[in-house]
């Protein structure tokens, strides 16, 4: 019983304090909003309106019909010019990503391999010179250009050998990067917030000389711990379900798990991130080096090796095993199965006992970090 009313009043107490200092409200609600709205909208992998330039050196109809289907294309943004040498330039001072050249001849080409070859049609030669200086999208301009290349050729000629494929993209019909940026997102915004708001809980303490007044009370370093941990938890669980009213209400991202199975993930994964920003905390003693400490353990990792932006197993070996213990890759995980798929128990199920792992070892190490004295 009194125990109890300890932890109480302990939790009490962190709750005044959480609403007296608004730096709390501005990491859990404020902070969330802004990165939502930067990389909802300011980031994107979609090409949209590539810039390209399309050298028309010939002038048959089926040049003309090649060039209008560029035009046409929502991928592209193409300028069109009878030289190539000028769209040449315009690569090298950037104002292009590449060039398509259909060289003269190419109309005669292609009526000279029908005429021999009645069931194909035979391609004649482009060029297609991209600017490499950002491979990713030169990449993507290769990509695209070959891939309309093909569907143009396929109905100049009809299906080759009377085969029709149907692609279907299941989970992401509409091929919207921000459908999987998003949840990665709250996976980052949740790390930010485990780690960010207990990081500066028990440094504050002892920048104020409050730890010492602490310590002489009767209370335990396991009723420390969850005072401090409780209403944190609480904080960051509100946090987590009001990003998902953005991502959904504002930005129209399907959710297509259900709340308890966020809630629980959340719940798991939250318990190594706070355990993560006491252990900090614990051991700064400052808040500006333990907030320091937290943007650099659990924010950039989370960016980079979560496999929210960079596919992990594109990675090195190296950058796959500290992937390998990071929380927050599983994190990104769940959540863009329940963003996208659902409840897929397959995956759910191995990355909440992970997360479960890493929460046990943390607040393990939290505790014995955790002295009743000076």
């Amino acid at each position: 019983m009194k125990s109890g009313r300890r932890l109480l009043a302990l939790v009490k107490k962190e709750w005044v304090q959480i609403l007296r200092d608004p730096s709390s409200i501005v990491i859990a609600f404020v902070i969330p909003l802004v990165l939502l709205f930067l990389f909802g909208y300011g980031l994107s992998l979609d090409a949209r309106e590539i810039r390209l330039g399309i050298a028309a050196e010939d002038g048959g109809w089926e040049a003309r019909d090649l060039t209008a289907a560029f035009l046409g294309s929502p991928y592209f943004r193409p300028l069109v010019s009878p030289a190539r040498q000028e769209l040449f330039q315009k690569v090298v001072a950037g104002d292009l990503k590449g060039v398509l050249v259909i060289p003269a001849g190419f109309s005669a080409a292609l009526r000279s391999g029908r005429a021999e070859r009645e069931t194909q049609v035979l391609l004649a030669t482009v060029l297609l010179a991209t600017d490499g200086t950002f491979p990713n999208t030169g990449s993507m301009v290769e990509n695209y250009s070959l891939g309309l290349l093909s569907q143009w050729a396929e109905g100049l000629s009809g299906s080759a050998g009377g085969v029709e494929v149907e692609s279907r993209y299941w989970y992401n019909s509409e091929l919207e990067s921000r459908y999987s940026l998003l949840p990665g997102i709250m996976a980052m915004i949740m790390s930010l917030i485990g780690t960010m708001l207990t990081s500066l809980v028990v440094a504050r303490e002892w920048e104020r000389g409050t730890m010492e007044a602490l310590l002489s009370t009767p209370v335990g370093a396991m009723e420390i711990l969850l005072g401090k941990l409780i209403p944190y938890y609480l904080l960051a669980i509100f946090s987590t379900f009001f990003s998902l009213g953005v991502a959904v209400g504002l930005f129209g991202i399907p959710f297509r798990g259900s709340l308890i199975m966020l809630f629980c993930v959340g719940s798991l994964f939250m318990l190594s991130a706070l355990g993560q920003g006491l252990i900090i905390s614990t051991l700064a003693k400052n808040q500006y080096v333990a907030s320091f400490a937290a943007l650099l353990s659990a924010f950039l990792p989370a960016a980079l090796l979560s496999g929210f932006i960079f596919e992990i197993d594109a990675m090195p070996p190296l950058q796959r095993a500290v992937a390998a213990v990071l929380p927050a890759r599983y994190l990104v995980s769940s959540l863009q199965t329940l963003f996208l798929v659902g409840d897929a128990w397959g995956v759910l199920i191995p990355d909440m006992l992970t997360l479960a792992a890493f929460g046990v070892v943390l607040l393990g190490l939290t505790l014995c970090s955790t002295r009743k004295r000076l």
